[in-house]
């Protein structure tokens, strides 16, 4: 069979992958892989790089080639027979990289390598490369007994396929509900621009009416804008019951018990690798030093923000009783007077300002922006296979023509795609004996798509998202280290991994990189002074709600990793209101179940990690505030962020490369002042 995730290019053959080539395919790179590494520890009686280390990144490399359109696919085109394909790969997968990481001769190979005597004449990052392999090995139990590497090894599989089922459980209780408006009224206050995407949904299934669905453009203008409060409930209440045991799907894709399970498997994990916690384990890999760290962190940026959010909540609750007749204050009423709040504070809404961030005009800027920090040249590239129509190629050049990477761009909601945004790697840097592989990104968000004849129009909050992923492509595109292993993101601890895409947000907010992204879409008008003000205004609008927001979803993942008892269980949504009543400000309703769509922690890669976006923030705001002395657009400064951020990977300790920056360590001011609430 003529298999195109086999048979590679340079690029992967999207539209050729049918799901009936994933399993053999996998199954083969495994079966080669397995026999290639039997090979090469037969081989040699001392091990090297070359003849180990630089042979098995190959090996590596080829896997994460061959499951990389996958997975991606899976993201983004779901279907049943794809999705069939995904879950048969993940426990074959599993066990592979548990082999790997359980093997003892494996294992000692490495040590050899790493006690040679030429071990310090290698270059930073092929030493990096080993000590995060001896790291690995321990953390995947090559110490532990055979029971017990046995068990660990289950563990590893069975969490593969829960997360998998996790997330695939919340996309199909996303998809499943949907609300058509057949009368007008209903629908008063809604932007004009929400409506005509209501209008085509509905027309798309061949209904007459507004349909709204749980996808986030269509759930955010509804709750934002929708004057009928009984239907703002009726789509919260949707929202965020989804896969869970309560609401209009009750128990269809419940992910009551898959939660419960992850918690104690990763609680299990942890105790068999001589950890206390799994919240002890995640910081293995990660910047900061230890769990009494990251608490005191987090509480007090909750101690310096509380207060705030408090008297913002009570101003929003006074502006619905004075201006608006309003009693109480429910959930799905917070962001419907939010909105009246921000327009009659600052006469100006997100919805006034889309017609100035037309998508072809904010792209066209955002590469602006790069070419002018950092000596970039950003190009459409024709021709290139893809999984869908909205998909596009881009390549990306420095200042000397040289190529440096390229990526796809899919920005469009639909059916069948993951909700939220993302950066994933579709193809890593490496040196290779036939020359240079360049690295290859994949760009996703979920912005609402072209209206008719119109452009498709953002919001100002999607310029920041997508400036956000562009910030994590960079970090994966413009990296200089030739071991795949620690280049772009790779080996970048995760708590650090946020530092470029925060980094990238603070030109949304600049007036001489704003006039490069915006334009009206008819007349091409820039920005005008008196929006920007405005724009400018509303920055820190209800900064002290969001941040406490941020803060109970970060200290609620960390104590459920950090304090989970096999005794009593996981004790999830009692812990969340624990920490509600420590840290937040609005109290969701009862039948709230936040937790079964928080797919970061469960489905995601931040689990006892969800405080790496504050960590990374003060990092980003700090790093940001060097610009502000020197002048937002100075190359100088920008060609220093290129080399000691962008380009070194997760080749050096974070710490060093920011010190090396900013000419010192990182202080928290920057992010208070930037959010407005430095005392």
């Amino acid at each position: 069979m003529d298999n195109p995730l086999l048979n590679q290019g340079a690029l992967p053959r999207f539209s050729e992958i049918k799901p009936a080539h994933v399993v053999p395919a996998i199954e083969a790179v495994l079966s080669e892989n397995r026999a290639a590494v039997s090979r090469l520890l037969e081989a040699n009686a001392e091990y090297t790089w070359d003849n180990l280390a630089q042979p098995l990144e190959a090996l590596a490399d080829r896997l994460a080639r061959t499951w990389s359109p996958v997975s991606h696919m899976n993201a983004v085109v779901n279907s049943p027979e794809l999705r069939e394909a995904y879950n048969a790969c993940l426990p074959r997968l599993s066990a592979y990289a548990t082999e790997l990481g359980q093997n003892e001769a494996l294992y000692r190979a490495y040590c050899a390598i790493a006690e040679r005597d030429d071990f310090q004449s290698l270059h930073h990052a092929q030493r990096k490369v080993v000590e995060n392999a001896l790291r690995d090995f321990r953390l995947s139990g090559v110490a532990l007994d055979g029971e017990h590497k046995a068990r660990y090894k289950a563990i590893a599989q069975e969490l593969s396929t829960l997360t998998a089922k996790f997330e695939q459980n919340l996309l199909d209780a996303t998809h499943a509900w949907s609300k058509l408006v057949k009368d007008r009224a209903r629908l008063d206050g809604l932007p004009d621009s929400a409506l005509a995407q209501a209008r085509q949904a509905a027309q798309r299934q061949g209904k007459d009416g507004w349909l709204f669905t749980l996808e986030f453009p269509s759930f955010n203008a509804v709750m934002s804008y929708a004057d009928d409060r009984a239907l703002r409930r009726e789509v919260y209440e949707a929202y965020v019951t989804r896969a869970s045991d309560v609401g209009p799907h009750a128990g269809r894709w419940d992910n009551s018990p898959i939660m419960e399970r992850i918690l104690a498997l990763r609680h299990e994990e942890a105790r068999l690798l001589g950890f206390s916690n799994f919240a002890e384990r995640s910081l293995a890999t990660k910047m900061a030093t230890s769990t009494r760290q990251v608490m005191d962190f987090l509480l007090d940026l909750a101690r310096r923000t509380r207060e705030h959010a408090r008297r913002e909540l009570d101003e929003l609750r006074a502006f619905a009783r004075d201006r608006h007749g309003h009693g109480e204050m429910e959930a799905w009423d917070v962001a419907y007077f939010s909105e009246k709040l921000r327009q009659h504070r600052f006469t100006l809404s997100q919805e006034e300002l889309k017609p100035y961030f037309p998508e072809d005009r904010v792209l066209e800027g955002l590469f602006a922006v790069v070419r002018r920090l950092f000596g970039l040249q950003v190009k459409p590239v024709e021709g290139i296979d893809k999984w869908h129509g909205d998909a596009r190629f881009y390549e990306v050049r420095d200042a000397s023509g040289e190529a440096r990477g390229s990526f796809y761009l899919d920005l469009y909601a639909r059916a069948g795609k993951r909700g939220g945004a993302w950066m994933d790697e579709c193809i890593g840097r490496r040196r290779t004996a036939q020359g240079l592989q360049l690295p290859v990104a994949y760009l996703t968000c979920n912005f609402t798509p072209p209206l008719g004849d119109d452009p498709a129009l953002l919001t100002h909050d999607e310029v920041v998202t997508l400036f956000h992923e562009f910030g994590h492509g960079l970090h994966h595109m413009l990296t200089q280290v030739d071991y795949a292993a620690v280049a772009g993101i790779q080996g970048v601890p995760w708590d650090a991994v946020e530092l470029p895409s925060q980094f990238m947000e603070n030109w949304c907010w600049e007036r001489e990189a704003i006039g490069l992204f915006s334009g009206h879409y008819q007349t091409g008008e820039p920005l005008p002074e008196e929006k920007f003000n405005s724009l400018l205004a509303m920055r820190n609008f209800q900064a002290g709600m969001k941040m406490v927001r941020q803060l109970e979803f970060a200290i609620f993942d960390f104590r459920l990793h950090l304090e989970y008892d096999p005794v009593r269980g996981a004790r999830i949504h009692e812990l969340l209101e624990d920490v509600r009543r420590e840290v937040a400000v609005i109290h969701p309703p009862s039948f709230n179940r936040f937790p079964h769509g928080f797919a970061h922690i469960f489905s995601g890669g931040y689990s006892a990690g969800y405080y790496s976006y504050k960590w990374a923030e003060v990092l980003s705001s700090d790093a940001f505030s060097l610009f502000e002395e020197k002048g937002v657009f100075d190359s100088e400064t920008g060609m220093r962020f290129l080399r000691s951020i962008l380009e070194q990977g997760g080749s050096r300790d974070p710490l060093e490369l920011f010190v090396e920056f900013r000419g010192r360590e990182p202080q928290v001011e920057a992010l208070l002042r930037h959010c407005g609430l430095a005392a």
